[in-house]
């Protein structure tokens, strides 16, 4: 039996980019980002010093652009810098100082746009706020926040003072929340009274005062007024930001900050339900999210931008704050659900706001088109030039509903592949240059080296699946776990003898040299020795009318190892066995008879997280009829899991 996943999907469909949008490209020929690639691969040192030395504002300037090999690498040791400074100060002395920042709207409707002037008056002013509360460089500070303006103040606060800042996601628990202080041992929390989520009240401040019982760590507490509602607030330790704020000065200078210096930690969900808290540091970092930023969304001064995550997730970080900011552009902020009031929200927002550049993930592009092409008609989108994808690989038949019916086949589609973990984008056509193809996200950025190995780390042929893995640092990588450095190790760089960065994806390469990622390694089925992608599975049952969403995972079975169990949101109406065997039968067409679904399973939604991540993990212990023991703190809504547990 041969380790390599087996490519089952075969799309052959190629959109090169409009002759119009490369002509205006900032990188706008092969040959250019070939010799980029190579420059970078070649001698990565000089390719990154180069960019740090001619894109970062140094204090002082660094002596070594990379010290020691992966997975225990430094970058641009000796410098000092700021990434506050990176984000606001230097763009005051342009035009752009009086250049929209971040255009917020919130759920309710209510609006607000901070100049770069503006968001860098009121970070200086929150960075003091934070001095006065005894907040100190290398203190780590809780943000847990509804998508305000006043989180990306915070975050851009704790950076220009030296405090690493810890964002946690608004749909987690209390107990999530206290597990997430207490490993970072964090001094302070910065939140809400609450924030709105389909016209509810989301209760954060009371989720913090819960979590407050298990976290000693945690002296005092920043409240933000969002929604008005009744809320506790302990004399001592609790105070509100629009008192903290009045009569504080606007004048705080950025704290030179040593390259490597520790901007945040971002937790991440791991296998064994404690969470990962992931490390990035400054310099890198921002270099990195400034420069990916830049050459996939193909930077214009004059372009609105939409990344629609939540700065709860490393999406939001490096591609609502960090990166935009740092290249000077306008970046559009929104508080709320996609489907409130209606499913026309979004492209109300492109609309009003003009929105060029529209950044989604491909589990909301699922249900743009499970809610009707009707929404998006309404509205004109004619001011977009490019959309993305991330967060997972996309269907095929997504990504042309994406090009026919949202970029009205005239937007490259830059279908991006990176993690929490690369801190930013590693894989991505380059709008200007690369032909797409619908679920392929192409090309390796420069100075990202991928292969693709076996088990034992043989590199593979063209079209063969095997593992993900990076063969050379970069400077956006993370340094370490927060507090667990062997893990870190044991996690990332054990698989290989810490040769490679392993991803835990899979992927392969087909003869034009694009990559396609296959999903998670423990997303895989193994069916009677054939290793297929449940990702591909996937494509085939949403590419038929009658599927709007779908996920697959393996249960254990006993002549095939594992069997295929499908997860299916029906669109038509049809009987259901009727659609059962309609949809195995479909599945073998598009696949093949090794594909054949076991089980397949309607279900009126899927258990998801509020940034609309499957819980592929839960419908795995549901598939096996196994009681679960992953942790359901990041569950939108628990009532799917106890129907879906509660039908066969």
């Amino acid at each position: 039996m041969s380790d390599a996943i087996e490519n089952v999907l075969h799309e052959n469909r190629k959109f090169d980019p409009p002759a119009e949008f490369s002509a205006n490209a900032l990188i706008s020929t092969q040959d250019a980002y070939q010799q980029m690639w190579e420059e970078a691969k070649n001698d990565p040192e000089k390719f990154w010093g180069d960019l740090a030395n001619s894109e970062l504002d140094w204090f002082q300037p660094f002596q070594k652009t990379m010290e020691g090999e992966m997975p225990e690498t430094k970058w641009f040791t000796g410098g000092k810098i700021n990434a506050s400074y990176q984000c606001l100060d230097r763009h005051l002395t342009s035009a752009r100082k009086n250049k929209a920042a971040l255009v917020w709207e919130g759920e309710p409707g209510d609006t607000r746009t901070l100049t770069y002037q503006q968001l860098h008056r009121e970070v200086c002013k929150f960075a003091n706020v934070l001095k006065n509360l005894g907040v100190e460089p290398g203190d780590r500070i809780t943000l847990y926040m509804p998508m305000i303006p006043e989180l990306a103040i915070a975050m851009l606060a704790c950076a220009r003072i030296g405090a690493t800042h810890s964002i946690i996601f608004g749909g987690f628990s209390a107990d999530a929340i206290a597990d997430r202080n207490n490993d970072a041992q964090a001094k302070l929390v910065i939140t809400a009274d609450g924030g709105w989520r389909r016209g509810k009240e989301i209760p954060l401040k009371a989720n913090v005062d819960t979590s407050l019982e298990k976290s000693p760590s945690i002296e005092k507490v920043v409240v933000v007024r969002r929604t008005g509602g009744d809320v506790t607030m302990v004399p001592d330790r609790d105070y509100w930001w629009h008192d903290l704020m009045e009569g504080v000065s606007a004048d705080c200078e950025a704290a030179q900050l040593d390259s490597e210096h520790p901007l945040f930690i971002l937790y991440t969900s791991g296998s064994t339900g404690k969470p990962k808290g992931v490390l990035h540091t400054t310099a890198g970092y921002i270099l990195g999210a400034q420069m990916t930023t830049r050459w996939v969304f193909d930077v214009h001064e004059e372009d609105t931008y939409w990344c629609t995550a939540d700065i709860g997730w490393i999406t939001g970080h490096s591609y609502i704050i960090y990166g935009p900011l740092a290249n000077g552009m306008t970046s559009v902020m929104y508080e709320g659900a996609p489907n409130w009031p209606d499913e026309g929200r979004f492209w109300e927002l492109v609309e009003k706001y003009q929105v060029n550049i529209f950044y989604t993930a491909p589990t909301a592009i699922r249900a743009f088109v499970k809610w009707g092409d009707e929404w998006p008609n309404k509205y004109d989108l004619s001011s977009l030039r490019l959309l993305g994808t991330v967060g997972e690989p996309i269907n095929p038949e997504a990504w042309m509903w994406y090009h026919r019916v949202i970029g009205g086949e005239r937007c490259p589609i830059v279908d991006t592949w990176w993690q929490t973990e690369t801190g930013g984008i590693m894989i991505s056509p380059l709008p200007g240059i690369t032909p797409t193809k619908p679920g392929s996200c192409t090309n390796p950025l420069p100075g990202v080296v991928p292969a693709i190995v076996s088990e034992d780390g043989t590199p593979l042929e063209e079209n063969q699946g095997g593992l993900l893995v990076m063969t050379q640092p970069w400077p956006h990588m993370l340094r370490t776990l927060y507090g667990d450095h062997d893990r870190f190790i044991e996690t990332y760089f054990s698989k290989f003898d810490g040769k490679y960065y392993f991803a835990g994806d899979g992927a392969r390469r087909d003869e034009d040299g694009y990559y396609w990622v296959m999903g998670r390694v423990d997303d895989v089925l193994n069916v009677s020795g054939h290793r297929l992608s449940t990702m591909e599975v996937e494509s085939a049952l949403v590419s038929h009318e009658l599927v709007a969403e779908a996920a697959v995972v393996g249960f254990p079975h006993d002549l095939k190892g594992e069997g295929i169990c499908c997860f299916v949101i029906p669109k038509g109406d049809i009987p259901e066995s009727e659609a059962k065997e309609l949809l195995k039968q479909h599945v073998r067409q598009q696949i093949g008879a090794i594909a054949t679904p076991d089980q397949i399973r309607f279900t009126p939604a899927l258990p998801k997280t509020r940034s609309g991540k499957i819980m592929r993990r839960l419908l795995r212990d549901i598939a096996a009829g196994r009681e679960s023991t992953q942790d359901t703190t990041t569950l939108e809504d628990k009532t799917v899991l106890e129907k879906l547990r509660s039908e066969k």
